[in-house]
């Protein structure tokens, strides 16, 4: 008699593998929607830029002064972006990457023809009085055509670090500047708002 190795009883059932459907693109994560997007995937590319879109939005606005204008610029950008996704290496954040290219078809737009005033967020500080209202009204025009006199590499910096909030790293990222030319920028944009808008302190 022969023995036989192995278990002794019935064979176990085989585990029934249940395909689930891939998550719907709204719900990737970012890394997967630039990958897929680097694929020439339109959905995941318009997924990343309706995310990014309302920060791009008002940094156009802030840069070309124009709602009409910085809409223009962000249409050209995202068709640049779309262009390019296949350049993006990862090296910084993806919303870094698409600030640069924003700010250079601001630069580019810019440079074909003189900006309107620079519009500023003025929602923080609410006028308690008809006369406080016309004042800061006033304030806002003089800061806006402070703004377009600068020179577009000095608003551009100030803008992304006062009205944007960024670091001096990333801006330089997005610039290409050094971030000691950063630096410098922000300084000379400061001391020449502060003196043009001595009046108003």
């Amino acid at each position: 008699m022969v023995a036989t190795r192995g278990r002794v009883g019935p064979t176990p059932a085989c585990p029934v593998v249940v395909e689930l459907p891939p998550p719907p693109v709204d719900e990737l994560d970012e890394t997967t929607l630039v990958v897929r997007a680097q694929e020439g995937d339109v959905r995941a590319f318009e997924t990343l830029a309706r995310r990014h879109q309302a920060a791009l939005y008002r940094l156009a606005v802030r840069v070309m002064g124009d709602p009409a204008e910085a809409e223009d610029a962000l249409q050209e950008a995202l068709l640049d972006a779309w262009r390019r996704i296949g350049r993006f290496r990862g090296d910084s954040a993806f919303s870094t990457w698409m600030y640069r290219i924003v700010t250079n078809r601001c630069v580019a737009i810019l440079r074909r023809r003189r900006p309107m005033p620079v519009e500023v967020d003025d929602t923080a500080a609410a006028p308690d009085s008809p006369a406080r209202a016309v004042e800061l009204d006033a304030e806002m025009a003089a800061l806006g055509r402070a703004l377009s006199g600068l020179r577009d590499d000095l608003r551009i910096c100030w803008v992304l670090r006062e009205l944007e909030g960024l670091g001096y790293t990333e801006i330089a990222e997005i610039t290409g500047a050094g971030v000691d030319a950063v630096r410098g920028r922000i300084h000379r944009a400061r001391t020449r708002l502060a003196e043009v808008m001595r009046p108003w302190r």
